[in-house]
């Protein structure tokens, strides 16, 4: 019986001595991983796939804020709230996505206040430019903010956490008023902008070859009428689909040219 015993010891102390190299091989934990956080309605949320997909792309983290049926307005509110993003969370995300696209002019408002203190919460779903222009002048204010809080890593930084926030076009060119203004409200404030409308594979002017109707319809699982013409609405979804995957390529190729090169592991 002893001697069995002193086997099975001996065994247990081979099996760990494998063990420990390979314990001390493996990768850093996904925590070290930059953080992405977007928000936004239907056409961003998880049941898609395209935004999981990219992050899985980056070797980033992703945090998926979006709710079908929200609105630029619901996003500013959250922020008020505090629901967007914890304090914890909010150290850590490397960027803001967002992804609200509706066909509104999200540029030009005569509600524009000077601070994003100055404007009053709730906002309702009138003025989409006055939401988004609070969303912005507050995620900045509160990024450069850190520099003063002690207990972030920015604490004493001469800019605090740099605010980099995304925003992206409608998954095609039908939008042309959100598409447009989205891209005003980039320029204005030297923001990037995923292009999916551009960088789709088809476009609005040029009807399918064999269906002889709008290219979107093919790729989509409703539809909608845009000032009198049918378009595709949601894109089928799941990352299985050919449009989240198409997306997906589109939004890594963008934060590539985006993100420091030390923040993700396989920009090579």
């Amino acid at each position: 019986m002893k001697k069995i015993r002193f086997s099975l010891y001996r065994l247990f102390l081979i099996a760990a001595a494998s063990i420990l190299p390979l314990q001390a091989d493996e990768p850093e934990s996904s925590t070290d991983a930059p953080t992405l956080l977007i928000t936004g309605a239907s056409f961003a949320t998880s049941a898609n796939g395209w935004f999981e997909l990219g992050c899985e792309a980056l070797g980033v983290n992703g945090i998926n804020r979006a709710i079908g049926g929200e609105a630029i307005a619901n996003t500013a509110n959250r922020m008020a709230e505090g629901t967007l993003y914890s304090p914890e969370e909010f150290e850590n995300i490397d960027a803001l996505v967002i992804m609200q696209v509706h066909e509104r002019n999200v540029f030009e408002s005569e509600n524009f206040q000077e601070s994003w203190e100055d404007y009053e919460t709730p906002f309702d779903r009138s003025d989409y430019a006055a939401a988004f222009d609070y969303v912005i002048k507050r995620y900045t204010a509160e990024c450069y903010e850190l520099r003063n809080n002690p207990d972030s890593r920015y604490y004493n930084t001469p800019s605090g956490k740099p605010a980099i926030i995304v925003l992206t076009t409608h998954w095609h060119d039908a939008r042309t008023t959100y598409n447009s203004s989205i891209r005003q409200l980039g320029a204005k404030w030297g923001l990037p902008v995923v292009e999916f409308d551009t960088k789709i594979g088809f476009s609005k002017d040029t009807l399918h070859p064999v269906t002889k109707d709008q290219y979107s319809l093919i790729y989509a699982q409703d539809t909608q009428k845009i000032r009198g013409v049918t378009y595709g609405w949601h894109p089928l979804r799941g990352k299985d689909s050919y449009i989240q995957q198409r997306m997906a390529a589109i939004f890594a190729d963008t934060m590539r040219s985006i993100l420091p090169v030390q923040t993700c592991t396989d920009f090579k």
